[in-house]
């Protein structure tokens, strides 16, 4: 069977405009900017190879399923990525290494997955930071690590109350407490900012430097024995007595298994079975100069602790190794060269707003990307539904740096057999998402889900 883009009806291979998925281009980011090279001679595919599993998408998950399918399992495995390897949102993101994955509440996930599968979910986002952690540490990967624990601040009165209601409830579900402080407590401890009323402090999560955690993930890759290809990008798919062809620009790999591990960057026609399953969003990224300890203190911002607001199109922000302050958001639906100039200038608009005493400080980097969200709400992690061995792990919903690492890692072992996968993952991650209902307006129920958001961000 042969999958292209002129057999499916999911015709329109990309939801927003090309210059986000221009493949050839470097990102401006601060990462970027900051990151020594990969370090590993590395090369697009040429010609014909074969392998035991070709994964699509050289980000964390791709990468982190191919190293265990390698160095656990023996099996012969091709890494393609369409661009450099972390040019997608494994280079680009905020650096938060945090639970989450999904948007909907833990209340949500006990009623359509039962309380112990909940929990088994709750356990294995904690789990899944520190397996971070844990990797970093064993192959001496030096990301930047800062921060210890999470802040969520309340962006209004009214969610200081829903905070407390979410501490006792996350310590009567899942016997895990958190730090509760008042906005004068937030002030005491090095977090003084006036929009904010008050916040829940977690006891896991830190900040990384994305790009410098996936080059060294890839190098690891590589030194174990995983064939990586960047620029190669999959433009052909054929599947055949078994055996699937992958074809790019210049190559081709024949394998009997193949992981999609592309997120919101996934090409919905390769395959043709995940298309209208996934909703990517643009998210953006603002980065200063260095700010001095005497500015810092003016505003009243001293803590690197990863943070973000209640907003529903909410912000996140940390202060980097270097005291430059990292300020993001969600919103926005036009992804063209110009419209995200204007998102990125609304974006520092937000970041004077809630930083006043720091709004002389200039910009000195922005940069943009896709998250990704599923019909269900919830992440992905297992087989795609009628296709042979094909397997998929997206769907992080902005929060992937942990659980795409984790959940590819234990996802590695079911598809090499070792593991069954209701063993291996929670429920949250094994149920594919199905599609959305009429999905060539997804873009269009987006931008009237930003409106409903909007409204209730500046009213509850």
């Amino acid at each position: 069977m042969t999958f292209s883009a002129r057999q499916t009806k999911f015709r329109c291979m990309r939801l927003y405009h090309p210059s986000a998925f221009d493949f050839t281009t470097t990102v401006p980011s601060y990462w970027e900017a900051s990151a020594q090279p990969l370090g590993r001679t590395t090369r697009s595919l040429e010609g014909s190879q074969s392998a035991d599993v070709a994964v699509i998408g050289g980000g964390y998950a791709g990468l982190h399923a191919a190293l265990q399918l390698t160095k656990a399992h023996g099996l012969k495995v091709c890494v393609l990525e369409a661009g450099d390897i972390g040019w997608g949102a494994s280079g680009r993101n905020g650096g938060f290494c945090c639970p989450g994955s999904t948007k909907l509440s833990y209340r949500q996930l006990i009623s359509r997955f039962g309380l112990e599968e909940t929990r088994r979910f709750h356990t294995a986002q904690r789990e899944a930071v520190n397996f971070v952690g844990d990797f970093l540490h064993s192959n001496n990967i030096d990301a930047d690590r800062s921060g210890e624990g999470e802040l969520q601040l309340a962006h209004r009165p009214s969610r200081v109350e829903e905070l407390k209601v979410e501490q006792q409830f996350t310590r009567e579900t899942f016997g895990v407490d958190s730090t509760f402080y008042t906005r004068e407590e937030l002030a005491e401890r090095g977090n003084d900012c006036a929009v904010f009323y008050g916040a829940l402090q977690s006891d896991v999560t830190f900040g990384l430097h994305p790009l410098k955690y996936v080059r060294g993930l890839a190098r690891t890759a590589i030194d174990c024995g995983v064939m990586v290809f960047p620029n190669s990008e999959v433009t052909g798919w054929n599947s055949e007595a078994g055996h699937h062809t992958l074809k790019t620009g210049k190559g081709q790999i024949t394998a009997k298994t193949v992981l999609v591990a592309t997120n919101g960057y996934t090409d919905e026609t390769l395959p043709a079975a995940v298309g209208g399953r996934l909703l990517p969003m643009l998210t953006r990224i603002i980065v200063t100069r260095p700010i001095s300890d005497n500015e810092l203190k003016a505003q009243g911002w001293l803590r690197a602790d990863p943070s973000y607001d209640t907003r529903n199109l909410l912000h996140y922000f940390r202060l980097l190794p270097g005291n430059r302050f990292m300020f993001g958001g969600r919103g926005g639906t036009d992804a063209s060269p110009e419209g995200m100039k204007r998102i990125v200038k609304t974006l520092r608009v937000d970041f004077e707003d809630t930083f006043p005493r720091l709004s002389h400080v200039e910009t000195e980097y922005s940069w943009g990307g896709l998250v990704c969200m599923t019909s269900s709400r919830t992440p992905f992690a297992g087989p795609i539904d009628g296709m042979d061995n094909v397997w998929g792990a997206f769907g992080w919903h902005g929060n992937g740096v942990a659980m795409a690492s984790y959940a590819a890692n234990r996802l590695a072992d079911v598809i090499a057999g070792s593991k069954q996968h209701n063993d291996a993952l929670p429920a949250v991650l094994r149920t594919l998402p199905g599609r959305f209902v009429l999905p060539f307006l997804r873009v269009q129920y987006l931008r009237a889900a930003y409106v409903g958001y909007g409204a209730a961000d500046k009213w509850r």
